[in-house]
């Protein structure tokens, strides 16, 4: 009975055996091809392959170098732009392995070529291997392959004015260049362009130009500049039969006019090296681009999505093959709220003077900034918007409007209007020496009084005019759609700086913009933000402010038409059609009492404004009859 038992136990240890032994048949299973997929997916973009064996699909070896030197050959035109690549689940049969690569070139910025290809992968003595061959790379290549890529422009938006037509379109331009070989005296021709540049009023910079024409081949072309074909047109007879002059027709993007809201539209032209350098893969050589304003704003928007095409070059004759190919889209318009007229009569109104000077326009009853002009010339600075200069007596009306609102004075208030005012040994004095004694408000306020605005002062306490200027649009955050400064408003400040500030100086700053919508709130009788880009909107414009007190808008308004009818902005009392009220204000900017700004602001009608002349010495001598001349020119 006793002798099963040693079958027993020789039956129970080879079950242990057979445990054992697929125990160790499985811990010497290899791994899955995973690792060695998700190292050759890293090493594809960067060219290079750590941990990743290659055979080729005869079962050589490949040299991992040799792989990336084959696909950065293959990727042609794209091998600056290297691909992202995802990889599928990996199938696997015994000793063979498949996996998809999901590939996504990015041809333009915004547009990607995608496509799948598969990697075969084979395991010998325990090792993934990745079998190349170009079908990897794509499954139409071949190993003397290589992408081409070409891109055509889509046709750039357009901006429109408030009506909904254009304000630029494509015009035809000439551009003037030299050819080195037909030159025959280099200085003689460059001074002779120079002569006839200069009659157009054009500052073309030709000092460049020797050094060149020498670094240039005998047949090259050496751009010199691009001339609206009009104004080529009048000087074609001086410099088109130059010996070395050849030229270039073409269209360029333009307003116009050369000078026609130039700062704000800004212009369009070839991208250069440092844009390109700054944003790299986004452009190519020869591609237009915005510089400044709207156009280099929105610049993204405008140039739309070029078409693209991938094609692999046919041999012996053959066509390309296309392997990609997108059509451009066109760049959406951009709709802004300028009036062509308005900004017309605007720039004809600075064209005879010799400072840098703006004129802003607001329509009071919807906020549409109607111009934003900036004279003379067609300098790129956007003074109109973004100047920042202090108000002077235009700051008057903040004080004024503060008092009133509070009920601390009416427009019948006398105010002692001395000759000099002294504050904490600060001496503040009236332009032309001016004494008007005892005053009323009304009086002080016309004849623009500084030693009673400067009186006024410690009514307003140490943040009261920070405060009213924010209920009028100054100093509070704006979105326009373009850069813009809104102001920077004086408080808390010792005895002498509130006293500064209450009549424009001190630490306030200001742009022709702010003032002109806050003309726009003193007219309606609350602040709205000025409005400019209608689409694309702005994001984040300022909200609404309070309304003023009845009282304080009717006080507000008579004073401001006693300005014009017998106060400092008199030059404009007899402009035709409906009239004037503003204030005026010449402001110094540093310690010379010499040297002032020139401004002025107001409404009239449906429109405020605000007119600044830099360093134009009196509001009375600039400013107030640039504002005549702006609404005669604008009409009733």
């Amino acid at each position: 009975m006793r002798r099963p038992a040693p079958a027993r136990r020789l039956t129970a240890l080879l079950a242990t055996l057979a445990l054992v032994g697929a125990g160790t048949a499985c811990s010497r299973s290899p791994e899955g091809p995973d690792k060695v997929v998700a190292a050759f997916v890293a090493g594809w973009p960067r060219g290079s392959f750590t941990g990743v064996t290659f055979v080729d699909t005869n079962g050589a070896a490949v040299a991992a170098t040799d792989v990336a030197t084959q696909i950065a050959t293959m990727s042609g035109d794209l091998a600056k732009r290297p691909p992202t690549i995802k990889a599928g689940t990996p199938k696997v049969t015994k000793q063979d392995a498949t996996v998809t690569l999901d590939v996504s070139w990015p041809v333009t910025a915004t547009t990607p070529w995608t496509y799948q290809s598969a990697v075969p992968l084979s395991l010998k003595d325990r090792t993934w291997r990745v079998v190349w061959s170009p079908a990897v790379f794509h499954p139409q290549l071949s190993a003397t392959d290589k992408l081409t890529l070409h891109t055509t422009a889509a046709a750039r938006g357009g901006i429109l004015d408030g009506a909904g037509n254009p304000l630029v379109t494509a015009q035809p331009v000439v551009t003037v260049g030299i050819e080195p070989k037909l030159v025959t005296n280099l200085p003689a021709l460059i001074a002779a362009l120079g002569a006839a540049f200069a009659t157009l009023h054009k500052d073309v910079d030709l000092s460049g130009l020797p050094a060149q024409v020498k670094a240039a081949g005998p047949t090259d072309f050496v751009e010199v500049v691009t001339l609206r074909a009009a104004d080529y047109q009048q000087i074609r007879a001086q410099i088109h039969d130059l010996p070395g002059t050849v030229f270039r027709d073409g269209t360029q993007v333009l307003a116009p006019s050369a000078t026609f809201a130039r700062a704000l539209l800004g212009t369009v032209g070839p991208v250069t090296k440092q844009r390109m350098d700054a944003r790299p893969g986004r452009y190519a050589v020869g591609d237009q681009v915005g510089f400044g304003g709207l156009q280099e704003r929105y610049d993204d928007r405008l140039r739309g999505t070029p078409g693209t095409s991938v094609t692999v070059p046919g041999a012996n004759g053959e066509a390309d093959r296309v392997l990609y190919h997108g059509d451009p889209v066109p760049g959406p318009n951009i709709k802004i709220t300028i009036d062509p007229k308005t900004q017309n009569a605007a720039e004809a109104a600075m064209a005879g003077t010799a400072q840098r000077s703006a004129i802003v326009a607001i329509r009071i009853s919807d906020g549409a900034l109607l111009a934003v002009a900036n004279g003379p010339g067609a300098s790129p600075l956007d003074f109109a918007l973004t100047a920042q200069v202090p108000p002077g007596s235009m700051f008057k009306t903040i004080t004024a409007t503060n008092l009133l609102d509070a009920g601390k004075v009416n427009v019948n208030t006398v105010v002692n209007c001395p000759k000099s005012l002294t504050v904490n040994g600060y001496t503040i004095t009236n332009a032309g020496g001016e004494v008007l004694g005892a005053a009323p408000l009304h009086v002080d306020f016309a004849q623009s009084c500084n030693t009673a605005f400067a009186s006024l002062a410690p009514q307003l306490g140490p943040t009261g005019l920070r405060d009213t200027a924010a209920q009028l649009g100054i100093g509070v955050p704006w979105d326009l759609g373009v850069d813009v400064f809104s102001g920077k408003v004086s408080a808390n400040g010792d005895a002498t700086e509130q006293a500064a500030a209450a009549f424009g100086q001190g630490t306030t700053l200001v742009s022709p913009v702010v003032m002109a919508g806050a003309a726009a709130a003193a007219a309606r009788g609350q602040w709205k933000q000025p409005v400019l880009v209608l689409d694309p909107a702005a994001a984040k414009p300022a909200p609404d402010q309070p309304t003023l007190k009845p009282a304080t808008l009717d006080a507000l308004h008579q004073m401001m038409r006693e300005v014009v009818t017998s106060g400092t902005g008199v030059k404009c009392k007899n402009v035709p059609g409906p009239p004037i009220s503003g204030k005026t204000g010449t402001a110094e900017y540093d310690n010379n009492p010499a040297h002032t700004h020139s401004w002025f602001m107001g409404f009239r009608g449906d429109i405020a404004f605000a007119v600044f002349v830099e360093n134009g010495g009196a509001s009375t001598e600039a400013a107030v009859p640039m504002a005549a001349k702006f609404f005669t020119l604008l009409g009733p």
